[in-house]
């Protein structure tokens, strides 16, 4: 799916639990072969966000046959790739309901092929991420990238042997998608706020990304506002791109929600893994909702100054600066990531690349939702948990049989804060010039206005509809944030 902006509309959720269930239920430690020459099981359907669980299910039973997994989204089928000849392996796949595709590179020989451009090929402006469509590592060089520099990417490329990678060229240039304007503050800087979670300690915090949680401790709702919350854990280059944010006030009421504009919201019931062709969509305080597709898992980004980031979801929705942090997920719910940087913006396009949600959680004991057993919560062992281990009808735990989030994301549009969004509080502020005007008519309101973009909020800078707590503006009376 090319990226595009999604228009104003009501989002649809999907359904489709119940067959992730059915598809998981098959994977059997005795699933070896079939008895009496019976025929192949035909694939299964199962949703994108059931996909990335039981692709992991898959490649543990798999072992070293296993090279990688995607997502048919247009049969809804998963597509796992095996190397060797293996027809027992073959046929514990089918049984799972995958469809089984042998492919020449093992997921050893890509991941030794990536430990080698790490190691000769780490210039900034450069990415590289693992595609199972085509079974190689697909390499990215941004506009900066010239010279010297170009031919030791290229030299590297082709010293990894016959169809094991492959470079394009990128028009944008690669970074963080940070600036100043809108959203959340802190230092002067401005991102989006990704997720409300429950922290460690039983407290409302939010996830954002962590070159924004490196750049201030505190943030605020509205430019050179009061601070709401304060950064408890950030991480940026190396292992990861996230940050956790405590809400100063305990009573904050952090609801488990993503805010997509024009009073509409999409209920987030639970972290879950990407899966490559799965369907997905961005909010963004800069450019509102955008949807698009994941390219690319385990990516490694170089954003120069020795920012290095790993284990990154590579996609192409379009994305600006001020979206750092903004939420990914899925239209029937599922939390994916959070927006680290990319090249590019949401006219021409480019690569985007997120931190995924799973694994930020999992580093600051954080959990999606209330915690509270049975209600998609996130506790450990509860009966149906959100993201619990082993939790029965779990949304994106380990062993979780329905990851509660799928594609569909046709439907899923809910308003962009229309086609001049993304404005407020003045040109200096708004991402270099990124589709801001100062004081313009149809500015966007500024602040995460709920009206946002309906050209009726003024240019954000302080007037009394520019969302610094109102009643329209996205926040609940007591100034808690309602996740976008």
């Amino acid at each position: 799916m090319s990226h595009k902006r999604i228009p104003k509309r009501k989002i649809v959720f999907a359904g489709g639990g119940a067959v992730a269930v059915a598809a998981a239920a098959i994977l059997l430690p005795n699933a070896n072969a079939s008895q009496g020459g019976e025929p192949e099981p035909a694939p299964k359907r199962v949703t994108a966000a059931a996909a990335g669980d039981l692709s992991s299910q898959i490649a543990a039973q798999l072992g070293d046959a296993f090279a990688g997994s995607y997502y048919d989204s247009a049969k809804q089928q998963i597509v796992i790739n095996v190397v060797g000849d293996n027809n027992k392996v073959a046929l514990r796949a089918k049984q799972a309901g995958a469809v089984v595709r042998n492919v020449k590179n093992s997921t050893a020989q890509l991941k030794a092929a990536s430990q080698t451009l790490k190691a000769q090929a780490t210039i900034p402006g450069t990415a590289w991420s693992v595609d199972p469509r085509t079974n190689q590592i697909q390499v990215t060089a941004d506009r900066t990238v010239n010279g010297a520099e170009w031919n030791q990417i290229e030299s590297t490329v082709k010293s990894l042997g016959s169809d094991v990678a492959r470079i394009k060229r990128s028009a944008g240039e690669l970074k963080p998608l940070a600036a100043g304007g809108d959203a959340i503050f802190g230092g002067g800087a401005r991102c989006s706020l990704g997720f409300n979670v429950v922290t460690a300690d039983g407290a409302p915090g939010f996830l954002t990304a962590g070159h924004c949680g490196v750049a201030a401790a505190e943030w605020a709702d509205a430019q050179n506002g009061q601070p709401i919350a304060t950064i408890q854990d950030a991480t940026f280059a190396g292992g990861g791109d996230f940050a956790l944010a405590a809400y100063d006030d305990p009573a904050t009421e952090a609801l488990s929600t993503v805010d997509t504009g024009d009073g509409q919201i999409v209920e987030i019931a639970a972290a879950a893994e990407a899966a490559v062709g799965q369907e997905v969509i961005r909010m963004g305080s800069t450019t509102g909702l955008a949807d698009g597709s994941v390219t690319g898992l385990d990516a490694t980004v170089n954003y120069g100054n020795g920012d290095i980031v790993n284990g990154l979801i590579q996609t192409n929705v379009c994305a600006e600066p001020g979206d750092s942090g903004g939420p990914l997920f899925t239209a029937d719910g599922g939390a994916i990531g959070l927006t680290s940087g990319g090249s590019g913006d949401c006219t021409v396009g480019g690569e985007t690349f997120f931190q995924p949600v799973t694994t930020a959680l999992e580093a600051v004991g954080a959990q999606i939702g209330d915690g509270g057993a049975g209600d998609g919560g996130a506790g450990d062992g509860a009966a149906d948990a959100g993201a619990g281990d082993g939790a029965a009808d779990a949304g994106a735990g380990d062993d979780a049989a329905d990851a509660g989030a799928g594609d569909g994301a046709a439907d899923a549009g809910a308003g962009d804060g229309a086609a001049d969004a993304g404005a407020g509080d003045g040109a200096a502020d708004a991402g270099a010039g990124d589709g801001a005007g100062d004081g313009a008519a149809d500015a966007g309101a500024g602040d995460g206005a709920g009206d946002a973009g309906a050209g009726d909020a003024g240019n954000g800078n302080g007037n009394g509809n520019h969302g610094n707590g109102n009643n329209n503006n996205g926040y609940n009376n007591n100034g808690s944030r309602n996740g976008h």
